[in-house]
Formats: structure tokens, C-alpha cells, sequence
């Protein structure tokens, strides 16, 4: 829960210095803004726990990060030095709405996805949490705009371009989505 207030207070400082997609004036689209990153990561796996049921891949920087495998199965096709390929993502987004839109609130979803049966070992997991809060003040003298979290934290916060504000209104919703994503699987290819 607290990453999910951390990720939305992130995400509202992203939205209010972004100055692309804001107009001035009251008939000005809702703000939205967003940034991502995705990292092609290679390594080998250097351990293998059948017990466990996890996997240690070993990045090509020395890096070790240790994987829960679901599906024993997996784990036989599996050999100590397979060539791993690996792909993360990071994305945020927010978005500015009207009170009748929604509610301020956290949710969190989570998924895993593991390859079938007799094809490539691999499998996905990812997270997406979204958070939204209220706008509750907007100081357009100071450039600052408050924002009330669902649990009632409060957080003032100031825009880079104090001519944003001007697109929202006391009241107004602030949603905040952040979204991980890790998907990994043998690199039959590089053996």
C-alpha cells in the first residue's frame, strides 16, 4: 500500500511539471501523461532448487536474481549454464478526470503466465497498481495543487509549469497507474 501512495504522488509530479497535452482554459481536455522503460537483459542459470522450485539466473554483469518456477515440470527441461533472455518493463501513467468519473482508491492486480506444456521454458509476471486521489486545493499564485489520498494523507505538491493548473479544478481525480512487467525464458538460440 505504500508503494502504491508512492508510485501516485510520483505520478501526480510527473503530471503536473508535464507540459505536453495541457491547454490553458476551462475547455481543455483532462491532462494525461505518461513515461516507460523496457530493459533486454541476457544471463545464465546458475542454480537450480527442484525443492524450492526456484531458478538462479546470474546477469552478464555478475547480477543474481532468484525466480519461483510454478510448474515442476519446467524445472527438468531446465540445465545449470542455459542461456536465459529476459525483457523488463516499467511504465506510469496518469491521468486527470472529473469527480464523476470515479473514486479516490487503490487497486492492485497481479498475473503469471507460464508457457505450455513441451514448448520453451519461459514465463511472464507483472503488476499494475492504480491509485487515485482528489484534488483538493490549487493555489494558482504559489503553483501548487493538493492532493487527498483514499486513506485521507494529504500532499501539496508544486508544478514545474504553474499554467498546467489551469486544466483541473478542485474536486477533480488524479489516477495514477503503474504497471512492472518481467518475462523470461531459455535463449535456445544462443547455446
Amino acid at each position: 500500500m505504500r508503494r502504491a501512495t508512492c508510485a501516485m504522488l510520483m505520478g501526480a509530479m510527473v503530471l503536473l511539471t508535464a507540459t505536453s497535452g495541457w491547454a490553458g482554459g476551462s475547455t481543455a481536455a483532462m491532462p494525461e501523461a505518461g513515461a516507460g522503460a523496457v530493459i533486454n537483459l541476457r544471463g545464465k542459470v546458475t542454480a537450480i532448487d527442484k525443492e524450492k522450485k526456484t531458478v538462479t539466473i546470474t546477469g552478464e554483469k555478475g547480477r543474481k536474481v532468484t525466480l519461483d518456477v510454478q510448474d515442476p515440470d519446467k524445472l527438468a527441461a531446465i540445465k545449470v549454464g542455459d542461456p536465459v533472455a529476459a525483457q523488463y518493463t516499467e511504465s506510469l501513467t496518469i491521468k486527470a478526470k472529473k469527480a464523476s468519473a470515479g473514486s479516490p482508491g487503490v487497486t492492485v492486480e497481479a498475473t503469471r503466465v507460464g508457457s505450455k506444456p513441451g514448448e520453451n521454458p519461459s514465463g511472464t509476471v507483472s503488476r499494475k497498481i492504480t491509485g487515485t486521489a482528489t484534488i483538493t486545493a490549487i493555489d494558482t499564485k504559489e503553483g501548487t495543487v493538493t492532493l487527498k489520498g483514499p486513506k485521507g494523507n494529504t500532499d501539496t505538491i508544486k508544478a514545474k509549469d504553474p499554467q498546467t493548473l489551469s486544466s483541473v479544478s478542485k474536486g477533480d481525480l488524479v489516477e495514477v497507474t503503474y504497471t512492472q512487467a518481467l518475462a523470461v525464458a531459455l535463449d535456445r538460440a544462443a547455446k
